[in-house]
């Protein structure tokens, strides 16, 4: 395995927020864990790829993860969470008005937002019926799994 191939993992696990990556190739494996990663214990990835180049390598030092901001909700009632990592998006596409707005109520299983994990986009459809008190998350902006979304009272 090149360094260039150990470095492009590293900045994988860097930034997607995985806490380990186990690759084997060949006779050659790799193991990055990353110390600061806020996913859960015991979530592990393996890829498996065709042997390149023989070639014995370290685990890599563990990565400092960027710190994430917990915003304290303002409001008080039902916190909708992300399901899963990824990136949070408020409507379908650029041009369509939001799937909700603050102020908007809300019955079970309507669409809230869209999280894109992995080139798929996943509909996040609410749990409870309400209204939208605070909606949690920029668009575009990054996600973990259960991380506050909206807040419905």
């Amino acid at each position: 395995m090149d360094l260039r191939k150990l470095k492009t993992l590293i900045d994988l696990v860097s930034e997607s927020g995985i806490s380990e990556l186990e690759v084997n190739e060949g006779e050659d494996r790799v193991r990055i864990v990353n110390a600061g990663s806020s996913a859960p214990a015991g979530q592990v990835v393996y890829a498996h790829q065709a042997p390149t180049q023989a070639m014995q390598a370290a685990p890599a030092a563990p990565l400092a993860a960027a710190p994430v901001a917990e915003e304290t909700p303002a409001e008080t009632g039902f916190v909708a969470r992300s399901p899963m990592v990824g990136t949070f998006y408020r409507a379908p596409n650029p041009e369509s008005p939001d799937f909700v707005k603050v102020g908007d109520t809300v019955k079970v299983g309507q669409t809230l937002c869209i999280i894109e994990a992995m080139k798929l986009l996943n509909e996040i459809e609410s749990e409870q019926a309400g209204v939208i008190k605070q909606i949690l998350c920029e668009n575009g902006q990054g996600v973990e799994f259960d991380q506050p979304l909206f807040i419905i009272a």
